[in-house]
């Protein structure tokens, strides 16, 4: 038989277990074959031996030394052998992973099958010859490091997966606070220009009145402290009509209802909020030592809707619509809502309203408007 090592070539077994050593544990109630293992073994540098007598120490002396290959004895005077191979591979036994070769006196085909089936990993008649046991040890142990450190690398990669994930949720989170989520997506795919159009829509602005004096009277921490109570009121509102907020301009608030998913509800739904808003400040208002009062300016019909630029990107909508419900809050009047004809007449048959007559609105002319009272 031709030698696959060229002469005077050693091959180093111990090569692969530098980072995790080979461990074999002994259990045998002879300490005559225990002292025969350990001289087989004493030679090799690679591979640590431990022996224990009583096999009922056999689960604590696993946790303790972390054997990678466990040594059996089949025949012990107080404890059936098979029956400990049983033990040591029950479902939830911290040995039932770690390499189990029998040891038996003679060489029987039926208490090897039995062996085997009740979880025995490999047989040997003792006392076996030095080099084979080794190669059997080694191979064993070989097989199960590289579990161990296969587990280790999937329980690492889990762990960063985790993370990963967590990370990720909070970029999604992020994204999402400051974009529709249908859009998010789409720029996630790759779009870097997004304009849709909107025939029907509703769009409200809220300014609060006389902010430029409160600015002056108050700290910069107070007021924008006062600010955040504010728009978090104004923000739940928004979430729970399912409306889409714009932005924050200054002391001004914008929101509209229809978009980025139209909706044929979108006058009820801005009024709703208009009027819950006024409510929210009147709450606000009895717990705070200043006194707001807003002016809320609507305007329902067609918009351009979407994301343009290259940073800071900001959900935005564009068209006379947008212009006109801006107009009607800057021509409106503090603790009212201002509606143009055209809200109006979407809304005149569920919502009460206070006709203002012809205004002369900026950039417009003369315009029929309305106040918002209550619901019908």
């Amino acid at each position: 038989m031709t030698s696959l090592l060229q002469d005077g070539e050693n091959f180093d077994f111990s090569s692969s277990f530098t980072s995790h050593p080979i461990t074999v544990l002994l259990i045998d109630d002879q300490p005559i074959i225990a002292e025969a293992i350990r001289r087989m073994l004493v030679t090799e540098e690679d591979i640590i031996f431990h022996y224990i007598s009583d096999p009922t120490q056999t689960l604590k002396a696993a946790a303790e030394l972390s054997p990678t290959v466990i040594l059996q004895d089949l025949v012990m005077p107080d404890l059936d052998g098979l029956t400990l191979v049983r033990f040591l591979r029950a479902k939830d036994a911290i040995t039932r992973d770690i390499p189990l070769i029998v040891l038996s006196s003679k060489e029987d085909p039926q208490i090897k099958a039995a062996a085997f089936a009740f979880g025995a990993n490999d047989y040997l008649v003792k006392l076996p010859d030095k080099l084979e046991m080794i190669a059997r040890i080694r191979y064993h142990s070989r097989a199960y490091i590289n579990l161990l450190q296969r587990n280790e690398a999937y329980k690492t990669l889990q762990n960063y997966l985790g993370k990963l994930k967590i990370e990720q949720q909070k970029s999604e989170d992020l994204l999402l606070n400051i974009l529709p989520k249908q859009i998010a997506e789409r720029l996630k795919e790759g779009q870097s220009t997004i304009a849709d159009s909107f025939p029907n829509v509703s769009v409200l602005f809220a300014d609060i009145v006389g902010f430029s004096k409160l600015a002056t009277r108050v700290s910069p921490t107070q007021l924008v402290g006062m600010m955040n109570e504010v728009f978090s009121a104004f923000d739940y509102l928004a979430d729970y009509y399912q409306l889409e907020k714009i932005k924050t301009i200054g002391d001004a608030y914008m929101v509209v209802a229809g978009l980025p998913v139209e909706r044929s509800d979108h006058a009820d739904a801005i009024a709703n909020i208009a009027l819950d808003m006024q409510s929210s400040i009147e709450t606000i208002n009895k717990n705070s030592s200043e006194t707001f009062r807003i002016r809320i300016g609507i305007n329902s019909g067609p918009v351009v809707a979407g994301v343009i630029g290259k940073k800071k990107f900001l959900y935005d909508l564009w068209g006379d619509t947008v212009n006109t419900a801006s107009r009607m809050e800057s021509h409106g009047l503090p603790g009212r809502i201002h509606v143009t004809q055209f809200t109006y007449e979407l809304l005149e048959d569920k919502y009460v309203f206070e006709p203002r007559g012809e205004i002369e609105v900026k950039g417009k002319g003369k315009m029929s408007t309305y106040f918002l009272i209550d619901r019908k």
